[in-house]
């Protein structure tokens, strides 16, 4: 197993670690014992071609892929690995996750931690009780019901200061669990995770990059995407020949097979593709803003490929 460093650190200016392999989890909240939009895509140094991994039964759960970190672990693999979903909630603008709750988590440690001691009757490593607890229901929106703690200086959510830059796309607020863009219960089932892992695989920017073994680092598809020439209102890839088209822009080979592709496979593929070129910039793993203010290091965390 791979310690957790005694503190929280930002990844150093200047780190220069070289990754073996490279993997991206395309994330779900969805109910159920298990999801389809759960998609792993992996991929090693050089141009080879992406490919998709799946469990034997050709499902993945939120258990399940829990279960294949903890063996990256285990491995001590020497891997990046990108998760799509936000690794905590904003704080810094409130100084506070629940503004006015007694018992507000302190840093994003604590926050994993009580999510999943909240939702320990939750199956499937839902959230679903998270969001409907009477302290905690108030902050959020849900359908058709505004929380009266739920606060933003534009109507639409608090957002982080990574999700406040323009490079971070359109973010939606993790408190705004409304439509088909809502991303608060895929964080924080991915929260649940976070906390589960009980620190096996470090997670950047709240450990130090380790010498050595796997390494988490939460992304965004869409930008893997922009970065591959897709247009910024138009990110996904139906088809394979699009995929492969924007593969290429990355300098990756091609996968296998033709006609259409679900959106979790083609973003898992091609974002896995996204870090192996982009894992050597160092400016990505020292970002101006979390320069600025290193308490986000310990608090809300970084979207890498962010600057």
């Amino acid at each position: 197993m791979v310690p957790r460093p005694a503190g929280t650190a930002v990844a150093p200016q200047g780190m220069r670690r070289r990754f073996a392999r490279f993997a991206c989890i395309d994330w779900s909240g969805a109910k159920g014992a298990w999801q389809k939009g759960i998609a792993l895509a992996i991929c090693a140094q050089g141009d080879g071609a992406p490919r998709l991994l799946a469990p034997a039964d050709g499902r993945w759960s939120r258990r399940s892929m829990l279960d294949w970190l903890l063996r990256q672990a285990d491995a001590e693999a020497d891997m990046l690995i990108g998760v799509d979903f936000s690794a905590a909630l904003p704080f810094a603008d409130a100084g506070a996750y629940f503004p006015g709750l007694a018992g507000s988590p302190a840093d994003a440690r604590a926050l994993w931690r009580h999510v999943d001691e909240v939702c320990a009757d939750d199956p499937h490593l839902a959230a679903s009780l998270y969001v409907t607890h009477p302290d905690i229901a108030p902050y959020f929106r849900i359908g058709t019901i505004t929380g009266p703690r739920f606060a933003s200086a534009d109507r639409n959510g608090r957002l982080r200061a990574v999700e406040r830059l323009k490079a971070s796309g359109r973010p939606t607020s993790c408190f705004n669990l409304v439509g088909a863009s809502q991303v608060g219960l895929s964080s924080l089932t991915g929260m649940r995770v976070l906390h589960q892992l009980s620190g096996d695989i470090p997670i950047w920017p709240f450990d130090a990059v380790p010498e050595k073994g796997p390494l988490l680092v939460e992304i965004y598809t869409s930008i893997a995407a922009i970065a591959a020439g897709r247009p910024r209102n138009a990110t996904k890839m139906p088809d394979h020949r699009t995929l492969n088209d924007a593969l290429a822009m990355l300098g990756s080979r091609p996968v296998r097979g033709s006609g259409q592709i679900d959106d979790h496979s083609s973003d898992a593929l091609l974002t896995a593709a996204w870090l192996r070129r982009r894992a050597g910039d160092e400016t990505l793993w020292d970002p101006p803003g979390l320069r600025a203010d290193p308490s986000l290091a310990i608090t809300e965390g970084w979207t890498f490929g962010v600057s």
